[in-house]
């Protein structure tokens, strides 16, 4: 049976050298191509799936007279005599100091590929095997794939969004992230109520947007479940017709001691919404149990959730994601394991509801960049003296540089905007922060709320990203962006809420020349 909804992706671009033919400098002799192992295979596996496929390949040699254009077509004609056919060369002539806007890890090759393969780059995936690869699919908005070699530096590794083992490694994770997004067995109808929940920061609720509509579209209502800090995002969701906001004592990370007066009345609660099944929405590191433990107890006869621990009669669909996948894809995974899936024309990427509530301050006019010091778990915030270093150094190359943050960050914002920037902090609310990113040609930004909030309005992130969670399941989704910070440090993969380690060394090392270069690169001009 042919799965059902939206494909996450429609074509895939594959480096040359190091990930499809063996890399020979500057290889002008078609005597010398030599396929990777199981590269044809691999390949083969991919035109099957109805997927296009296109090379994007930085060649230099050309700039530098090592071998003619002749030579290089040769070499190509080469390749897919042993390898097959491929829709779409895009390659770049130039060396590093000719200054294009084509060669890695630029975007232009990506643009180029996408536009010639009849797509956009954030339905295109991406597999190279060094870190210029991943960044300019970044930087484009494609998903990234890292096949490294021999060569591959280990920061480059640290960095990338995803790695596989190698070629047919990474063609075994793009079919299975494919499939995991699509119903294997679709709903014949319409489900009655479904109560959907996501209990935690505005930010996780934001992530699961995806997830949420496609219960909605299948649905004749939907009631969500979340926390007091994700409240403010829930009321900017497409597909909620009804939100509950009740902290719950296992999720929240300072929660009160639990109240069983409380938790009856939960129950008694969710027992009022009548709903005739429910999709437990999680972070990758929290438990669905306790919830579902309440809605069994309030009478909900269908529950799915996401759960690694043995939920004995709490689930009826115990669905299972590895580790690594990008959150909205883990949310619309459930939402497929459940029988949902987002109907034809909506794309699998975050969206906010076209009817935003009017804000309390209009829009700056002219063009602008935003610059959010604050960020919601301490250790993923830049500190303020870099941040004021960044907002002077954005000046410097001619921008002009708004401030943002929320109530509580009213001190923090005027810090960083005394370097040359408009201070906003403590002007809007999240919808009215929204308004502000929607006009904005870019947003520098830590791993928090704002992030996803500017990939749900398609603005590019510069991300100044701590390493306490994976990059690639906590990274602005299908947008464009330049990540920043080291990758390596000593807190990667810690959780930890903050910084584990004296000085901040992971952002605080973050040069302003870099995002300024970041922000050139995302927005040309």
């Amino acid at each position: 049976m042919k799965p059902s909804g939206p494909a996450l992706y429609d074509a895939v671009l594959l480096d040359r050298d190091g990930t499809l033919v063996e890399d020979v400098p500057y290889n002008g002799d078609p005597e010398k191509v030599r396929p990777l192992p199981g590269a044809r295979e691999a390949l083969d596996r991919l035109r099957a799936a109805g997927l296009r496929l296109a090379v994007v390949t930085n060649q230099s040699g050309l700039a530098r007279g090592y071998f003619t254009e002749r030579d290089m077509h040769a070499v190509h004609a080469r390749i897919e005599e042993l390898l097959g056919p491929f829709d779409h060369w895009a390659i770049c002539p130039h060396d590093d100091t000719d200054g294009c806007a084509c060669r890695k890890p630029a975007p232009g090759l990506v643009h180029e590929a996408a536009g010639a393969l009849g797509t956009a780059p954030r339905r295109c995936v991406l597999v190279g095997d060094i870190g210029r690869d991943m960044a300019a699919a970044l930087a484009a908005g494609a998903t990234g794939i890292l096949v490294p070699t021999p060569v591959t530096r280990p920061e480059e590794v640290a960095e990338a969004p995803a790695v596989a083992r190698d070629l047919p490694g990474a063609v075994d994770e793009i079919l299975r992230r494919d499939r995991a997004v699509r119903p294997v067995v679709p709903r014949t109808g319409r489900a009655g109520t479904v109560l959907v929940a996501r209990s935690d920061s505005a930010g996780d609720v934001l992530v699961t947007g995806p997830g949420i509509r496609a219960v909605a579209a299948g649905a004749e209502r939907v009631v969500l479940l979340c926390g007091p800090r994700g409240r403010a995002a829930a009321e900017l969701l497409p597909g909620v017709d009804e939100i509950i906001e009740w902290p719950l004592p296992w999720i929240d990370g300072s929660p009160e001691p639990v109240d069983p007066d409380d938790m009856r009345r939960l129950t008694a609660r969710l027992a009022a919404v009548g709903a005739d099944e429910a999709v437990v929405f999680t972070s990758f590191h929290q438990s669905p149990l306790p919830l579902a433990l309440l809605l069994r107890m309030a009478g909900v006869p269908r529950i799915s959730a996401i759960s690694d621990d043995y939920p004995g009669s709490l689930l009826d669909v115990r669905h299972r994601v590895p580790v690594g996948v990008p959150e909205p894809e883990r949310a619309l995974s459930l939402a497929a394991a459940a029988g949902f899936a987002l109907p034809a024309g909506d794309e699998p990427v975050l969206r906010l509801r076209a009817d935003l509530p009017a804000p309390a301050v209009d829009r700056p006019a002219g063009d602008y960049l935003v610059v959010h010091p604050g960020a919601s778990v301490p250790a993923r915030a830049c500190p303020p003296e870099r941040c004021a270093e960044i907002v002077a150094a954005l000046a410097a190359d001619g921008h002009r540089v708004l401030v943002t943050g929320g109530p509580g960050e009213r001190e923090l914002t005027a810090r960083v905007a005394a370097a040359g920037g408009t201070d906003l902090g403590g002007t809007t609310d999240l919808a009215g922060l929204a308004r502000i990113l929607a006009g904005a040609r870019c947003l520098v930004v830590g791993n928090t709320g704002p992030a996803h909030l500017a990939a749900a309005l398609g603005t590019p992130v510069v991300s100044l990203f701590a390493p306490t969670v994976p990059f690639g399941q906590w990274a602005p989704y299908r947008v464009p962006t330049v990540r920043l910070g080291d990758a390596g440090a000593a807190c990667r993969d810690t959780r930890a809420a903050r910084c584990p380690v004296a000085g901040h060394p992971c952002l605080s090392g973050v040069d302003p020349a870099r995002v300024v270069a970041a922000v050139r690169r995302l927005v040309p001009g």
